[in-house]
């Protein structure tokens, strides 16, 4: 039985490409939210999950840390991809013609610059693909979205301008989330640990959180914080490190940091993708 591999999005989106990129033996399954898709990989209705965690360019993508931490998902891997923003329409359409172009937000703000020198007025869509089919339905030579070239191919749209993205490096990194955790070897010098954790609310207690990552030689490769729960006063950080959280190092530090924080969480213990 084919395994499957759920993502958010329709047919041609990049993490659709993301997917068929990964493992070509999975089968790709569109969900149209984030919230849909998680509830699949949750439920046990499909294997593993697709999901973007943040962009070269646009960031973090904000929903996936506040879906992640009470998921009860493992993440199981990485991918990097590097995104092609392309802006089509309609067969009849041109550059001339266009004067709207839809899109997921963040690929508008990826494309911010190159949009307004095309003097395009843009309007927010919940996918890039989506985008496409929506102007393949619409028929509208006025119309055009951006999306993958994957989406001009599904939904019959000419390609009126490639790399509508306004810096060349455009990575999104995706993380494999799996029900199982699927851990590498404590031997694997490439693995890395990602947890969540909040700071007790006593002074300097980040910094001496994270100290016992530096007093224990462990790499911190990703640090960022955001509220939870609609309070300005909880505080929540999404870690990535270095190393294998088994390891003697790794564990020392995440005693220490047992001392000053609360609901340390790890998400996942994974092997780094060669792109990393």
């Amino acid at each position: 039985m084919t395994k499957t591999i759920v993502y958010q999005g329709e047919p041609g989106a990049n993490s659709h490409i993301a997917c068929k990129l990964f493992d070509p033996d999975l089968e790709p399954i569109a969900c149209s939210t984030f919230d849909q898709a998680f509830n699949e990989v949750i439920s046990g209705n499909h294997d593993l999950g697709m999901i973007p965690i943040e962009n070269s360019i646009a960031g973090r993508v904000a929903d996936i840390h506040r879906l992640m931490p009470t998921s009860g998902l493992k993440i199981i891997g990485e991918f990097f991809l590097e995104i092609q923003h392309t802006l089509m329409g309609t067969k009849e359409s041109n550059l001339d013609s266009l004067m709207t172009v839809r899109s997921h937000e963040m690929a508008l703000s990826q494309c911010r610059d190159s949009i307004e020198k095309l003097k395009l007025v843009p309007y927010v869509a919940a996918d890039t693909a989506g985008s496409a089919r929506e102007v393949s339905e619409l028929n509208n030579k006025t119309i055009g979205a951006i999306a993958s070239p994957l989406a001009a191919e599904i939904y019959n749209l000419k390609i009126l301008k490639e790399n509508m993205e306004d810096k060349g490096f455009n990575t999104t990194r995706f993380l494999i989330l799996s029900r199982d955790e699927i851990k590498p070897s404590i031997n694997d010098k490439n693995s890395v640990t990602t947890l969540v954790f909040k700071v007790r609310n006593v002074p300097s207690a980040l910094y001496k959180a994270l100290g016992g990552f530096a007093t224990n030689g462990v790499n911190m490769l990703k640090l960022e914080s955001y509220q939870v729960d609609g309070s300005f006063l909880a505080t929540q950080f999404y870690v990535d490190i270095k190393g294998h959280c088994d390891e003697d190092s790794v564990k020392r530090a995440l005693h220490e940091l047992s001392h000053y924080s609360e609901e340390i969480k790890i998400l996942g213990v994974y092997s780094a993708s060669r792109e990393r």
